[in-house]
């Protein structure tokens, strides 16, 4: 079934003096989330935001935040951001497994908040193939996360195809959300292999018209999700 694409702006890639006047821009601009990137300096090499911002977020946009936690001790700390008022929560399968991961899908989804896992670039789909029937959004990293700016690893689009056919038979509500290197030169192939929720930072933020661009993306995002559906390839 057709959805319409969504754009996830990253505020990492946002003037964090003016956050408030760059979020009401992406509103205006007609995204869907904003794509809040929690990052410890430890499970990743650097140290971003925390759970006073999302706090603060809630109070300024009726956008769902999309929290995506780059965290070592993501069980410690879900309670914590879904009280901050996250939408929805996104933890690394390369951090949790087995009923650990079970766990914390339990917890965000007792907290009301959509429950989300992604993997690293070199970590195989199947690891959240357990889970996958419990899960709202599966997160696609296409580039090793850590920092913004990077460039969209080659290839990527065949993790969402990946995802799109395990959660075929199981869930096929499944969102499929993708990370990393996406703009107007690379959402189209992800898109066309089922991609639904498409995180962008520079290719927004940077833009000389940032509210033209997050229209122009998701326009080209539809069009090949429309045309792979029309083939019968997502």
């Amino acid at each position: 079934m057709f959805q319409q694409v969504k754009i996830a702006p990253s505020i990492l890639s946002a003037d964090f003096m003016n956050l408030q006047s760059d979020i009401a821009m992406i509103e205006r601009g007609g995204a869907g989330y904003v794509h809040v990137d929690v990052m410890d300096g430890h499970f990743v090499p650097n140290i971003t935001i925390g759970v006073p911002h999302v706090k603060q977020l809630k109070k300024i946009t009726d956008l769902p935040l999309d929290v995506h936690l780059m965290i070592d001790n993501p069980l410690e700390q879900l309670p914590w951001f879904i009280d901050a008022g996250a939408d929805m929560l996104t933890v690394h399968a390369e951090r949790l497994e087995g009923q650990w991961l079970d766990r914390a899908i339990d917890l965000i989804h007792a907290g009301g908040a959509l429950a989300c896992v992604s993997c690293k670039p070199n970590t195989p789909i199947e690891a959240i193939a357990p889970v996958i029937s419990r899960l709202d959004m599966v997160l696609v990293m296409s580039v090793e996360p850590g920092f913004s700016g990077q460039g969209y690893i080659e290839g990527s689009e065949d993790k969402v195809a990946q995802v799109v056919e395990l959660a075929r038979d199981c869930n096929p509500d499944l969102l499929v959300e993708v990370d990393g290197g996406i703009g107007v030169k690379t959402v189209e192939r992800v898109c066309a292999a089922g991609a639904d929720v498409i995180v962008c930072g520079n290719a927004v933020f940077a833009a000389e018209d940032p509210e033209a661009a997050i229209g122009e993306i998701a326009a080209l995002g539809n069009a090949a999700r429309l045309a792979a559906l029309e083939r019968g390839h997502a």
